[in-house]
């Protein structure tokens, strides 16, 4: 475990080293290099874990399996390549927007803090550390979001502060009944929260109490997750606060809370024997998909349009996590993985965009391919990639998914083909003109860093063409994992 431990102290170190020195003008430096710290030592968990299986920790309190190390990777290298964009892009944003030093400090400072603060989430064998975790993710990206201090921002703000904090008391709340039910079963109390006994002894727990307990879950992390019709708050939040928050807020918190979730099912699911947990996230998850489709035809700003995207997708790896089996729960493991990849180097692009452009307001953006090539192309190529256009990876993944649909729930399927369908249409609605309008004057030269969404690109690419060994067993043991099971016969 001393992997585990060396992730967690370099996370914390790097959110009071830049508590110190955020406002130095190395501060960005020395983030980037906190970041690339925290990849090394993930790569050294993972490394373990795939030796040595599941990990566990003296007291218990932290576990480390096949499900989270993939994320805790994906965590701390997305948040490694939003340190490299963040390091120019917020020394801009602080000249242009006259960003003081006690900002700064606090927007780097809060950087990490969210970084450990999920990355705790992703590691916790405790139910309770994991919502304490979640809180905390919340309260650092209400102070990310103020960070500009207009008053559309405090307003972002207060609202994801409000109605993400109702979703975690319902959470809570959800968390005091698996306690409840779980002490009735596990003769050590201090155990009764504890994921791995209570994954142990599913099958004793009350299953009435555990239905209701997954209620309040499915509410409160549901908000989290952004899940129609707990989603209100994520929009504001996207458009208002700084985009690098923007990118590790779609790229990776969504993908916590929702495996949140999922972990939760696992226990629901050993406990009543049926797919009641199941058929919540497909209706959810269905839902959300859908509607988020459609608002997406509707937007003007261009980090509100990626936003809704995020609610898209998400819609779509809870559905897909709700149908359960190999085929639907592989697929959704990879396209949590490269959702976030896309999404996270959309929104570089897209701040970088609204950098040229002075604005995000979508019909100020134009001609990006005549003014900014590097730039078009990147918005080009990546919208491509997030519409699940081959050979990029969510074209395997949202393809993996509708080929299970198919087997399991085949009058869903022309639903799910209409929903990709509208939201195809949405994006492309939008980009065209961005990318060959014809380009407004006065737009404003910015040195660019494309790095991040080169490197994420390549890999979407790699993901699309073939998978690598070592990530297909991380996702074999995952579903394995998560379904009880490895039906060939589901792959064929």
């Amino acid at each position: 475990m001393t992997s585990l431990w060396l992730l967690l102290a370099i996370a914390l170190f790097g959110t009071a080293l830049l508590a110190l020195i955020g406002h130095l003008p190395y501060a960005g430096r020395v983030s980037v290099i906190i970041s690339a710290a925290k990849v090394a030592a993930s790569l050294w968990l993972a490394y373990g874990v795939l030796e040595h299986g599941p990990l566990l920790s003296a007291g218990k309190l932290f576990f480390v399996d096949a499900f989270n190390v993939y994320l805790i990777v994906l965590t701390t290298f997305v948040g490694f390549t939003t340190a490299i964009f963040s390091h120019r892009y917020m020394a801009h944003e602080a000249d242009v927007r006259g960003l003081g030093h006690r900002r700064m400090r606090l927007y780097h400072s809060m950087y990490h803090a969210f970084l450990f603060a999920m990355l705790a989430a992703l590691v916790a064998n405790n139910l309770g550390i994991l919502w304490v975790a979640m809180e905390g993710a919340t309260l650092a990206t209400v102070l990310l979001v103020s960070i500009y201090r207009t008053p559309e921002s405090v307003e972002a703000a207060w609202k994801y502060f409000v109605l993400c904090g109702v979703g975690i008391a319902q959470a809570l709340f959800g968390t005091v009944l698996l306690y409840f039910a779980a002490e009735q079963v596990i003769p050590n109390r201090d155990d009764a929260l504890l994921w791995t006994v209570l994954y142990a002894t599913a099958g004793s727990l009350d299953p009435t109490v555990l239905t209701l307990a997954f209620v309040f879950l499915l509410i409160g992390y549901g908000t989290k997750v952004g899940l129609v019709p707990l989603h209100n708050w994520l929009p504001d939040a996207h458009s208002e606060g700084p985009t690098p928050m923007s990118a590790i807020l779609s790229g990776l918190l969504l993908n916590v809370a929702l495996y949140a979730l999922v972990r939760v099912k696992m226990l629901v699911d050993g406990s009543l024997g049926t797919n009641l947990a199941g058929h919540l996230l497909m209706g959810f998850g269905l839902v959300s998909f859908m509607a988020a489709g459609l608002f997406l035809h509707r937007q003007r700003d261009i980090k509100r349009m990626f936003s809704y995207s995020s609610i898209e997708h998400m819609g779509l790896m809870t559905f897909a996590f709700g149908i359960g089996g190999t085929l639907a729960t592989f697929g959704a493991l990879l396209h949590m993985t490269v959702h976030s990849l896309a999404k996270s180097a959309l929104f570089v692009t897209a701040g970088h965009v609204s950098q040229v452009a002075g604005t995000q307001r979508i019909e100020r953006i134009r001609g990006l391919i005549r003014t900014q090539p590097a730039l078009g192309w990147s918005l080009l190529i990546g919208t491509v990639a997030l519409a699940g256009f081959p050979p990029f990876g969510l074209f395997a993944s949202e393809f993996l998914v509708l080929t299970a649909t198919i087997n399991s729930w085949p009058w869903l399927a022309l639903p799910l083909l209409v929903g990709l369908s509208i939201a195809f249409a949405g994006l492309f609605r939008h980009l065209q003109p961005m990318v060959y309008g014809e380009p407004p004057p006065g737009q404003t030269p910015v040195r660019v860093n494309l790095l991040p969404v080169l490197a994420h690109m390549v890999l979407l690419l790699w993901l699309g063409l073939a998978m690598p060994g070592f990530l297909a067993d991380w996702f074999k043991q995952a579903t394995v994992l998560i379904t009880g099971s490895w039906d060939t016969d589901e792959l064929l």
